[in-house]
């Protein structure tokens, strides 16, 4: 039985203060959740203040990106040492908005998940087709090809340590869903290629989130799907209240 995962992406919001507040409001509201895993994934500057609010905590912690080598002369990067060294445990690569705005490659995000892995930390590998692939009847074509190329040269067990997060780009920050049944055929359809590239009983371990503009009023419907094991939720995770809810949400 895979265990529900809820993420929340804050991308490039949130100041200090603003963080302080959420992270004591925030673990108030959850402190009693224990059948499902809660993660937040914060800017780099917040990462070190939420470590320390959460502390000891069932909140885990989360990046939303890295380099793959672990030190060296690039910069404005952040290596995956430097993300494990302020308490990060997890980290989101390949997000739509890494690959469409800055032009990432499968080849460059199977590096970061790579080197994620060799680094102890847990990624979410994000994919999902555009609005303009999914009208061509392209979204498995899509899809399968970045599974395969992010599980790229992955053993069977460091590909159970990684979580997929479907995420439909029309989806995103649009106010679009996918409904419940379209975004778990995908899921089905992603369990398929996982079983293609290792065996059934690794596609069915592996957790896999629906990501697209999740929000209180459609994630007990999203969730309600056998495929669904969780959501990575954007905009309605940086309000505490709101973002409680949807890890809370009801089993239907």
């Amino acid at each position: 039985m895979r265990k529900p995962f809820i993420a929340g992406n804050w991308k490039m919001y949130k100041i200090t203060p603003e963080a302080q507040a959420y992270a004591k409001e925030f673990k108030n509201l959850v402190q009693n959740v224990t059948d499902r895993d809660i993660l937040i994934c914060a800017p780099f500057t917040l990462l070190g203040t939420l470590a320390k609010e959460w502390n000891n905590s069932n909140i885990l912690l989360g990046a939303q990106n890295m380099y793959f080598e672990k030190e060296g002369a690039f910069t404005g990067e952040i290596s995956p040492l430097q993300l494990k060294d302020i308490g990060a445990q997890y980290v989101i690569l390949g997000h739509s908005e890494r690959r469409h705005i800055l032009k990432e490659t499968d080849a460059l995000i199977n590096k970061k998940v790579h080197a994620a892995l060799q680094n102890d930390l847990l990624p979410i590998l994000c994919v999902g087709e555009l609005l303009e692939e999914r009208e061509a009847n392209k979204t498995e074509t899509v899809v399968k090809t970045h599974v395969v190329e992010g599980f790229k040269g992955l053993s069977q067990s460091d590909a159970l340590k990684v979580t997929i997060a479907y995420e439909p780009v029309w989806a995103i920050g649009t106010g679009k869903t996918a409904t419940p049944e379209d975004a778990d055929a995908v899921h089905v359809f992603i369990r398929k290629v996982l079983a293609e590239i290792y065996d059934s009983s690794t596609a069915e371990a592996i957790r896999i989130q629906y990501g697209g503009s999740v929000k209180t009023d459609n994630v007990d419907s999203l969730m309600a799907k056998p495929n669904i094991d969780g959501a990575l939720v954007g905009g309605a995770s940086l309000k505490a209240d709101s973002f409680a809810r949807i890890v809370g949400f009801v089993k239907i």
